[in-house]
């Protein structure tokens, strides 16, 4: 049985302010769990439907009904588990090999994707702005899939961090340099834009070389891609010439 009080704290960590005032955030779904559970991530409880996890000790898991996990679950049809995790403390900046910088990704599917994206292509590490949306919001941490405990994000001014480093930085635009038939290396960052608007004005004046997925409809009308598409496609390019 969960608690008022747990029902309480839980609720809590589906906001922003809740989850880093209390250094706690949750994850759903057996296969992000279990993913969670075998890396470095802490668990502070797990809530289950199922007489499952074994492996959790009895005083971190508490068997609950399905409506209890309604009141706690942030989605729309819950599944058999929740488990809060303790926020890891932030690790240091891989500076070096490619490295994906996300100027206001705003929408948490996306950034979950993107992460899943970094993991499958080995790329270690992700640099974020202040003004992307937050790697514990509950629809990333779901998106990742478990990806989450296997990439370095770190949150950071993105201006002063490309300003310091001496990699090459690239950027995507409408009116960059085919990236089919450019020489793309295993060292640099990556910079991909807002949803809506793209790599921001200032953003954009760090960028040494300017790429672009080229367009191959007959029509030529597709205004853009989804940033998440756009990555996996850039990032399959720069690997492929590895």
């Amino acid at each position: 049985m969960v608690s008022k009080n747990q029902i309480k704290l839980i609720s809590g960590l589906h906001q922003k302010k809740q989850r880093f005032a209390n250094q706690l955030f949750f994850a759903e779904g057996v296969k992000v769990i279990q993913e969670l559970l075998q890396s470095n991530f802490e668990l502070e409880h797990l809530y289950t439907t199922l007489n499952d996890f074994e492996e959790v000790q009895s005083s971190k898991r508490t068997l609950i009904n399905e409506q209890e996990l309604k009141k706690i679950s942030a989605l729309t049809t819950p599944n058999s588990c929740l488990a809060v995790f303790k926020m890891p403390v932030e690790n240091q900046i891989i500076n070096s090999g490619l490295i994906l910088a996300l100027d206001d990704i705003r929408d948490p599917g996306n950034l979950g994707t993107i992460m899943r994206l970094c993991d499958w292509f080995g790329i270690r590490q992700i640099v974020c702005s202040k003004e992307t949306v937050d790697i514990y919001n509950p629809k990333v941490v779901q998106a990742t899939m478990g990806s989450i405990a296997r990439v370095n994000v770190n949150y950071a001014d993105l201006k002063a961090f490309i300003s310091q480093t001496k990699l090459p930085v690239f950027g995507t635009f409408m009116d960059g340099d085919n990236i089919y038939q450019s020489n793309l290396p295993q060292n640099g960052i990556i910079i991909m834009g807002n949803e809506a608007n793209g790599i921001s004005a200032e953003i954009e004046k760090t960028v040494t070389s300017r790429l672009t997925i080229p367009r191959f409809g007959e029509l030529q009308k597709t205004e853009s891609l989804n940033v998440a598409t756009a990555t996996a496609i850039i990032l399959s390019e720069f690997k492929r010439n590895s």
